[in-house]
């Protein structure tokens, strides 16, 4: 079936789940959940992840979970602004974990400044901080995740592998909230003109990925298609998320559907 990896993304959304792999590589143990395998790490490559919080006993835990699933690779840990910023510009990674008080500074310097120095990784903001106002600005400087402390039971594992596949996580309490102050500005706009600002807002090479999302291709068959790499192909499925104001293929799939982007 063509169309199964973006209703497997919906369900992913859901309920995250993988299929357990058999012989895990190394000696680390692989968690037994259903995550599918279009959501995981290329193979013999991991994930690459840096992690920055002032807080040593949240730092444990997040590290803890990482570092036992193979295939995310806890590159290197800071507890300030400082610090973090040379592990930004030292390191090679691929997903930034940050939380906004930092003592020393904010992560939303650290964020700005990861984005001039490595524009194509990745940011997930943990924070105590439940408010829309800070999650949007986040979200302006260029992360695409936004996980309240307090109410994030989710894997931390999960997300890493969600954002660096091209998607978004955010505590689903706060996404209701944000969903909802994004609709407000359109909303007493004609349908019409709301269909043709997202139309507007697509790029023609964006509308031709979402096109191959919409036949069931998967990042990497749209890459070999359209002669991109993965990274970039993953890019552009983001921005379309971001445009959209989806967080999964199968949203965006049935949003582009419904307004005839696609």
């Amino acid at each position: 079936m063509k169309n199964a990896p973006f209703f497997a993304d919906a369900l992913t959304s859901a309920f995250g789940i993988r299929k357990p792999e058999r012989d895990p590589p190394d000696s680390r143990a692989f968690q037994p959940s259903m995550w599918p395998d279009f959501l995981a790490s290329e193979p013999g490559r991991p994930v690459r992840v840096i992690l920055i919080d002032d807080d040593p006993h949240i730092r444990r835990v997040i590290a803890g979970e990482l570092v036992s699933d193979m295939r995310i690779d806890m590159v290197g840990q800071a507890d300030g602004l400082r610090e973090g910023r040379r592990l930004v510009s030292m390191c090679e990674f691929d997903v930034m974990i940050v939380d906004l008080n930092l003592g020393d500074g904010s992560g939303f310097d650290l964020i700005e400044h990861m984005k001039q120095v490595r524009p194509q990784a990745e940011a997930i903001v943990v924070s105590i901080m439940d408010d829309e106002v800070r999650a949007m600005r986040a979200f302006e400087l260029g992360a695409t995740g936004y996980l309240v402390k307090n109410s994030w039971f989710g894997s931390f594992t999960q997300a890493v592998l969600q954002v660096f596949n091209g998607g978004a996580s955010i505590t689903p309490s706060l996404a209701r909230r944000l969903l909802q102050k994004l609709e407000q500005p359109m909303s007493h706009l004609p349908t019409s003109e709301r269909d043709g600002s997202v139309r507007q807002a697509l790029s023609e090479r964006e509308r031709e990925v979402l096109r191959l999302v919409s036949v069931g291709h998967t990042s990497a068959e749209i890459a070999t298609k359209l002669s991109l790499s993965v990274q970039t192909v993953n890019t552009h499925i983001r921005n379309i998320y971001r445009k959209l104001h989806v967080k999964s293929r199968a949203q965006a799939v049935n949003l582009a559907a419904h307004q005839r982007l696609i």
